[in-house]
């Protein structure tokens, strides 16, 4: 009987000693709620991608913890950005990144940049559109460039958000390619800057598709081209009689300039891989939500999804490509 116990008792020594060592090396999760950090204002892009992450995460029961998101735009995003490389070992809060993760650091000087981060993942290449309000004469990027060219420089005011940024980048770009010169206006994002061309406080913008889908939908606002090298893939109608795929290429009507934006995220300094991992795990799920897809058929998305090696590299080469972006406008600070 003796020897019968002491074996149950092993036994049962043994079963408790492998469940503290599973229970040791489980996979890392949150203990406490996600904060996800939006380097630029309310109704952008960014904005929106992360709170339809925030909400996929809590429809779907994808995460224990629930997801804050947190908009810091000051300083065109530095705000945000230096909060995050500030939390170094806080496996607690994402960043959210557009191209601001380069022109930021760039153009203000800050003490910045995205090696300060930890990647996680691409999660989409966002595109460019030349808008103009619904209610003017011009139905094609040539009509439009032709009216500036023939006005005094700097009458046309191009809205876009932030200075020194993409959309005034992108501007300085049509400028030389077209041998124009607008008046730019910054605002705050790419929500503010829709409501401002549907106002008619400027004459066009070089919003995001997300951040005037809505205006388009409602015929407030008039797509003339995309900033890609062919047209957008989504062939469902957007308007009564047109799709995203309609949109022409800017190359086609003169304007050679491409672009398209990081939308991505990023983790504090000092993640470790199976932090990493479970990001990663989490975005995976995302993109099979019907949420999800919706918002890339909406906004017209550039599905590339990028982790790991690929993402680090991918990124190096967009940081060289401003760089030289940002030098050729005159925007690098001294």
């Amino acid at each position: 009987m003796r020897k019968c116990l002491n074996s149950r008792t092993l036994g049962a020594a043994v079963v408790l000693a492998a469940a503290q060592m599973t229970a040791t090396h489980a996979a890392w999760e949150p203990s406490r709620p996600v904060e996800i950090i939006v380097p630029a204002g309310p109704g952008g892009g960014a904005d929106q991608m992360a709170r339809v992450v925030q909400g996929i995460v809590s429809k779907h029961n994808l995460m224990k913890q629930s997801m804050v998101v947190i908009n810091k735009a000051g300083g065109a995003g530095g705000e945000g950005f230096l909060d995050v490389k500030g939390s170094k070992d806080n496996p607690h809060k994402l960043v959210i990144t557009l191209s601001n993760l380069f022109t930021t650091p760039l153009g203000t000087g800050i003490p910045f940049n995205w090696k300060d981060l930890t990647p996680v993942a691409m999660m989409a290449l966002d595109e460019f559109v030349l808008w103009v309000n619904a209610e003017t004469p011009y139905k094609t990027a040539q009509e439009y460039i032709e009216a500036v060219k023939k006005a005094p420089p700097g009458t046309f005011k191009m809205g876009g958000t932030g200075s020194k940024q993409e959309d005034q980048i992108l501007t300085v770009a049509i400028e030389k390619d077209a041998g124009v010169k607008f008046m730019y206006i910054p605002f705050r994002g790419g929500g503010e800057v829709a409501v401002q061309l549907v106002g008619k406080h400027v004459d066009s913008t070089v919003n995001n598709p997300i951040e005037a889908v809505a205006q388009w939908r409602a015929n407030s606002v008039r797509p003339l081209c995309v900033f890609d090298t062919k047209p957008l893939a989504y062939t469902d109608k957007v308007t009564a009689d047109k799709s995203w795929g309609d949109i022409p290429t800017c190359a086609s009507q003169g304007l050679k300039t491409t672009y398209l934006m990081l939308r991505g995220f990023f983790m504090p300094p000092g993640a470790t891989k199976e932090q990493v991992d479970y990001y990663v795990d989490l975005f995976k799920k995302v993109r099979e939500t019907p949420e999800w897809k919706g918002l890339m058929k909406n906004g017209a998305f550039n599905q590339s999804f990028m982790v790991g090696d690929e993402y680090t590299k991918w990124v190096e080469g967009e940081e060289k490509r401003h760089q030289t972006l940002m030098k050729e406008a005159g925007f690098l600070a001294n």
